[in-house]
């Protein structure tokens, strides 16, 4: 017998995702769709057109795209370590420099959120 998990009804077998462990960071259900609220009002507004995501063991991360083959232009990153110091939540610019460091994901999303409103009024 291979190794997994019965399933519930006792067919079949659950067998984990290759390459991924439970120490993997990842974003709550109301953390991304916050950013992804911001990712499709960007992208509204023309400012933003594609994202990626990378998650490992000690962080997620998240990067808008003006174009596919650019570097990002923004790179918001979530690492649980630096809770209690500087904030998990720190948002980057298109050049790698810090932007917005928090423990709060709305507070460090302003910086985006203030660009795209002065977007929408040009």
């Amino acid at each position: 017998m291979t190794s997994g998990m019965q399933s519930p009804g006792g067919h079949g077998q659950v067998v984990p995702f290759p390459g991924r462990g439970a120490d993997q960071v990842g974003f709550e259900r109301a953390e991304l769709t916050r950013i992804l609220d911001l990712y499709g009002r960007m992208v509204a507004a023309g400012q933003w057109r594609d994202y990626a995501m990378d998650f490992d063991a000690h962080a997620a991360t998240f990067a808008a795209f003006r174009r596919t083959a650019e570097r990002p232009q923004a790179r918001l990153e979530k690492r649980p370590a630096l809770r209690s110091k500087q904030g998990m939540w720190t948002l980057f610019g298109e050049h790698g420099q810090v932007l917005k460091r928090g423990h709060d994901l709305a507070n460090v999303l302003a910086p985006m959120e203030r660009k795209l409103l002065k977007a929408v009024e040009d």
